[in-house]
C-alpha cells in the first residue's frame, strides 16, 4: 500500500510564492514518474507538471516559467515550487504516482488579496 501526503498549501497574494511537498510511503517511490495535478471548483482535474524517476520534467503551458517540479528519491519527497502566483492558480493540488492510481488527499492553494 502506498500513501501520498501533500503539504504546503495556503493563502498567498498574487505574485507570491508557495512550495508544495509530497511525501510517499513505500520503497517503490523512486521507480515511478510522479506528477502534480490541480482541480479548481467546478472544473476537471488538470495536469500541472510531471517528473520521471531520473528527473526529466514536463509542464502545462499555463505554469511554464513559474512553477518548478523536483524530487528527492532518497527521501521519498517531491516538490512543486510555485512563483508569480495568479488568482487562476487557485485550486486543490494533488500529487500522484503516474499510472498507479495512487493519489494524495490534496492541499488547497488560494491566491488572492
Amino acid at each position: 500500500q502506498v500513501q501520498l501526503v501533500e503539504s504546503g498549501g495556503g493563502l498567498v497574494q498574487p505574485g507570491g510564492s508557495l512550495r508544495l511537498s509530497c511525501v510517499a510511503s513505500g520503497r517503490i517511490f523512486r521507480i515511478y514518474a510522479m506528477g502534480w495535478y490541480r482541480q479548481a471548483p467546478g472544473k476537471q482535474r488538470d495536469l500541472v507538471a510531471t517528473i520521471t524517476s531520473n528527473g526529466v520534467t514536463n509542464y502545462a503551458d499555463s505554469v511554464k516559467g513559474r512553477f518548478t517540479i523536483s524530487r528527492e528519491n532518497a527521501k521519498n519527497l517531491m516538490y512543486l515550487q510555485m512563483n508569480s502566483l495568479r488568482p487562476e492558480d487557485t485550486a486543490v493540488y494533488y500529487c500522484t504516482l503516474l499510472g498507479t492510481g495512487y493519489w494524495g488527499q490534496g492541499t488547497q492553494v488560494t491566491v488572492g488579496l
